[in-house]
């Protein structure tokens, strides 16, 4: 049976990082200016990064020699490799359903379908786990636990899946979860509630939703803290968040899978559990006890 390991995970190539990883790997040794032109490109989502060198220059209010010098830092010969680079990031960001389908590798005779996406599956899970932010992950899990915050949950049109699993299993522990409702339209109401005490978990993957960011960008207007589970090459909600998870979500088929993000889900409600133990404990047996003296809720 074929491993295929040779396979580019995530439409790019296996041994190079994201440049958006490369700027803040190397921030500790750039100079003011070459700082003051990596956030340029983060917040722009690199797009600023296809400009010509002058033009990038002119945006970031730095000289071209400086651009030059944070392209070599970053691993590149000169502007142009670094260029290449931010369009190949993109190119596999904005990779559309069909055109994933269209490029996607033959497969081995051999191979059977659930074979080939378990193994892709794996591959998924081994690159997050790799890649890992722990203490992002840490701080995310403690701020979840944290009895005193309240927590909002919402996903896009494939990850809402994900935010009701979150929530469904955080309200087994802990009081005051809320899952947004299914409609954009209703999310102002939720954002009037939000301020420093209250905590937004958000999923976004690429294609990104727009409604989603527009929620983070009112949430973090009134200080709630932001936490993020999004794709490798992140979501544009990473600048309103106070942390962010990445995982990988490549297949061979033209959807995105999810099966490593909800490892990190299921991670982080274990760690939630770990940190409130005997609180989460007393909930669980009270809801229990609950269910056992209440009629309606007794299994049928």
């Amino acid at each position: 049976m074929t491993d295929r390991r040779d396979d580019p995970p995530d439409g790019l190539p296996a041994d190079r990082p994201l440049v958006r990883d490369l700027l803040d790997e190397r921030r500790g040794v750039l100079t003011a200016a070459e700082r003051k032109l990596a956030e340029v490109l983060k917040e722009d989502s690199l797009l600023s990064g296809l400009q010509s060198i002058t033009r990038l220059a002119e945006i970031a209010a730095v000289s071209t020699p400086t651009v030059i010098r944070l392209a070599r830092k970053l691993g590149f010969d000169g502007f142009p490799a670094l260029q290449d680079a931010i369009r190949a990031d993109l190119a596999a960001r904005m990779q559309q359903p069909l055109a994933k389908l269209e490029a996607a590798p033959p497969v081995a005779p051999d191979a059977h379908v659930v074979t080939r996406f378990a193994q892709r599956a794996a591959r998924n899970i081994d690159r997050t786990l790799r890649r890992l932010d722990v203490a992002a992950f840490d701080a995310i899990a403690r701020d979840l636990a944290a009895p005193e915050r309240t927590v909002h949950i919402a996903g896009g049109r494939i990850t809402r899946s994900l935010a009701q699993y979150l929530a469904d299993h955080l309200r087994l522990i802990r009081a005051d979860v809320r899952i947004l409702e299914s409609s954009p339209a209703l999310w102002p109401q939720t954002v009037i509630d939000t301020g420093p005490a209250s905590t937004l978990v958000l999923f976004d993957i690429r294609r990104y939703d727009r409604e989603i960011e527009t929620l983070a960008r009112h949430a973090a207007g009134r200080s709630a803290r932001i936490m993020l589970l999004t794709d490798i090459w992140g979501s544009p909600v990473e600048r309103y968040a106070a942390h962010s998870l990445r995982a990988s979500i490549e297949t061979q088929s033209s959807w995105d899978s999810t099966v490593a993000l909800l490892v990190l889900v299921e991670a982080l409600v274990a760690e939630v559990q770990r940190f409130a133990p005997g609180p989460s404990a007393a909930r669980l047996d009270a809801l229990e006890r609950l269910a056992r003296a209440t009629p309606m809720f007794r299994p049928r």
